[in-house]
C-alpha cells in the first residue's frame, strides 16, 4: 500500500503549509490529517484520491491527460489581458504586482509574505523582520515589471524582444544585488540538483539573440510558444544570477504580447514547475509544462478577476 504519511509530509514540505492549511485544502479535519501524517490511521479511498490529486498538482504528475491538456489550453487562450488594462486599473495592477513579486521571489527562497511585499513595495516600509536583500529583491522586481509594462504599452503591436531589452530587465531586477547586473555571465554555471546541461557562456550572446528572434515570431499555438521559449531561456541561463526571476518576467511579457493573462507561477507548485521545466529541457517534452502554464494562467485570471 502506498505510504500516504510520506506523501503528506512531502506536501507539507513543498508548500510550507501548516497541517491546518493542508487539512483545509483536502477538506478534512485537522485531527484526521494529523493522524495520517503520524501514521496513527490511514486515509480512506475518497481521501486518498484527494491526496493524490493535490500531490500531482503540487509535486508534479508522472503522466498528463491529453484531453485535459486540450481543455486547459483552450481556456487559457480564451483569457484576455493587455499592458494597458493593467496600467489603467491601479487596484488590479497592485494586486497583480504583489502576487507576482511574492511568488516569483518566494520560489527562489525569499521568506517575505504577500503582506510583506505589499508593505515594502507600495507602502515604502522597511521591515525589521526581513533581510535588506529580500526587501531589495521585492523593490527591484516591481521596477523590472513596470519597465516591461511601459515598454509593452509604448510600443504596442511593435513591441519586440531583443538582447538590449533582456539586459535592461536584468539590470533593474538585480541592481544593487550582484555586481554584473545587466551583463551576460562570463563563466560556466550549473544548477544544483539539476541534470540540465546549460549553455556555454561564450555562446550566450548569440543564443539570446536567436531566442529573441523566435519570441518575436507569429504563432498559432501560443501556449506551446510560452512553454518552449521559457524552457529554452532557462536552459541558456544567460546571467550569473536571477535567471529564474528574469525568465518569469519574460514569460509575463510574452503572455501580454499574445494578449493573454500573464501567469503567476505559484510558489506552492514550484516542485511541479521544476519537474516539468526539466522535462521540456532534457527530453523536449513540453506538454506537461504547457498544461502547467495553462493552469496558472487560468488560476491568475480567476484570482484577480481578469
Amino acid at each position: 500500500m502506498e505510504d500516504y504519511s510520506l506523501k503528506l509530509q512531502k506536501l507539507l514540505s513543498a508548500t510550507g503549509w501548516s497541517q491546518e492549511t493542508l487539512a483545509k485544502h483536502l477538506d478534512v479535519s485537522f485531527v484526521s490529517l494529523n493522524s495520517w501524517v503520524n501514521q496513527k490511521a490511514s486515509p480512506r479511498e475518497a481521501a486518498r484520491e484527494k491526496i493524490d490529486e493535490l500531490a500531482s498538482e503540487v509535486l508534479g504528475a508522472d503522466a498528463i491527460d491529453e484531453n485535459r491538456l486540450k481543455e486547459m489550453k483552450k481556456a487559457a487562450e480564451a483569457t484576455r489581458c493587455s499592458a494597458r488594462k493593467l496600467i489603467s486599473d491601479k487596484t488590479l495592477l497592485e494586486h497583480f504586482t504583489t502576487s507576482f513579486t511574492y511568488h516569483s521571489n518566494a520560489t527562489e527562497g525569499s521568506t517575505m509574505t504577500e503582506k510583506d511585499v505589499e508593505a515594502v513595495v507600495f507602502q515604502n516600509q522597511t521591515l525589521k523582520n526581513r533581510t535588506s536583500l529580500e526587501q531589495r529583491e521585492a523593490i527591484n522586481h516591481q521596477t523590472a515589471l513596470y519597465f516591461l509594462l511601459d515598454e509593452l504599452e509604448e510600443q504596442g503591436e511593435n513591441f519586440e524582444f531583443s538582447v538590449d531589452l533582456i539586459k535592461a530587465v536584468h539590470l533593474r531586477l538585480m541592481n544593487g544585488i550582484i555586481s554584473d547586473a545587466g551583463n551576460f555571465r562570463e563563466h560556466g554555471v550549473r544548477i544544483r540538483g539539476s541534470f540540465v546541461p546549460l549553455a556555454n557562456y561564450m555562446k550566450v550572446p548569440e543564443l539570446v539573440k536567436l531566442w529573441s528572434k523566435k519570441a518575436n515570431e507569429e504563432t498559432l499555438d501560443k501556449i506551446h510558444a510560452l512553454a518552449s521559449l521559457h524552457a529554452e531561456f532557462e536552459r541558456i541561463h544567460p546571467f550569473s544570477d536571477g535567471n529564474g526571476r528574469e525568465g518569469r518576467l519574460l514569460l509575463f511579457a510574452m503572455a501580454l504580447k499574445f494578449g493573454l493573462v500573464p501567469p503567476v507561477l505559484r510558489k506552492s507548485r514550484r516542485l511541479a514547475y521544476y519537474k516539468y521545466l526539466e522535462l521540456a529541457q532534457t527530453r523536449d517534452l513540453s506538454d506537461p509544462l504547457e498544461l502547467f502554464i495553462s493552469e496558472e494562467i487560468i488560476s491568475t485570471a480567476e484570482k484577480l478577476g481578469i
